[in-house]
């Protein structure tokens, strides 16, 4: 299991840095755009979903990779790195409704994306006012990131319904395990 883990968040932090990066990428190039899309908070329910905590790895690379990808300094790095990793304070709900409910019902699986895209916000906010940013920079920075709550949204309705993907995977490959257990002694 611990091999497959570190597979897993590898497999997953790949896909979160190119997709960022090309995304980051993509809004410095056209600074017309009043918004731009973070595939962060998106992929970083889904791995909480799978791993729990693990996803503090992902909120901090994500962070990095958004701001290296800007071509920003130090102190963004900082702002968006750790302000991500307030994210996994949706752990809670984790505990409060149990995988499984949160998984199983939408409304409740919209809600958990919401926290940790709202959480990540607060943390960027919070980051960005302890570095000395005046309340209405700090507002205005995190401004164009409102459609990223709506891909986050989306994404996680989308992947709540994929078999295996927004799923916590001891659980998940247990029960493919016993599923595959039973096709053997049913073929025999």
């Amino acid at each position: 299991m611990g091999r497959y883990r570190l597979i897993d968040l590898g497999i997953w932090l790949v896909i979160l840095a190119v997709f960022e990066a090309v995304a980051v990428n993509a809004a410095v190039r056209f600074t017309g755009q009043p918004y731009w899309v973070s595939v962060v908070p998106a992929l970083c329910a889904i791995v909480m979903m799978r791993w729990g905590a693990w996803a503090g790895i992902h909120a901090l690379v994500g962070g990095l990779v958004t701001s290296l990808a800007a071509g920003a300094g130090t102190r963004m790095c900082l702002i968006y790195g750790a302000g991500n990793l307030m994210g996994l304070a949706a752990l809670l709900l984790i505990k409060l409704f149990g995988k499984e409910k949160l998984r199983g019902d939408a409304l409740k699986s919209l809600l958990f994306a919401f926290t940790v895209f709202v959480l990540m916000q607060s943390g960027k906010a919070l980051m960005s006012l302890a570095l000395g940013e005046a309340p209405k920079q700090t507002i205005g920075l995190f401004a164009p990131e409102v459609v990223s709550l709506l891909f986050t949204l989306i994404l996680i309705w989308i992947v709540r319904r994929l078999d295996g993907v927004f799923e916590d995977q001891k659980k998940y490959v247990a029960r493919v395990q016993k599923e595959q257990e039973k096709e053997r002694g049913d073929s025999l």
